[in-house]
């Protein structure tokens, strides 16, 4: 099982990112796919989650409104647009796997990527 997370960097607040997240070694249309972020010195945190089930997607309230989730099946990956950057954004996210059909929690998921880094300047 492997999950390649890309698309960090810098930007500029205000500005906007996508990620990615490629997925390998299990039936991806089968599960929730979630991102999670970790700011330095802080807990890792939920971002959002994407089901497998058609149009069921979750937001944590930080974010609704500026961030998008969403998949391709077709392409096994998993993405994160992020619009209206803010600073308290930075952090590593990550993206992960999950056999329920809606997952809030770390302990929740089953597979886990590395981080990809996005740095948001004021």
């Amino acid at each position: 099982v492997q999950l390649q997370a890309s698309g960090g960097g810098l930007v500029q607040a205000g500005g906007s990112l996508r990620l990615s997240c490629a997925a390998s070694g299990f039936t991806f249309r089968t599960y929730t796919m979630g991102w999670f972020r970790q700011a330095p010195g802080k807990e890792r945190e939920f971002v959002a989650y994407i089901s497998y089930i058609p149009s069921n997607t979750y937001y944590t309230d930080s974010v609704k409104g500026r961030f998008t989730v969403s998949r391709d099946n077709a392409k096994n990956t998993v993405y994160l647009q992020m619009n209206s950057l803010k600073p308290e954004d930075t952090a590593a996210y990550y993206c992960a796997a999950s056999t329920l059909d809606r997952a809030y929690y770390m302990g929740q998921y089953n597979y886990w990527g590395q981080g990809t880094q996005v740095t948001v300047s004021s």
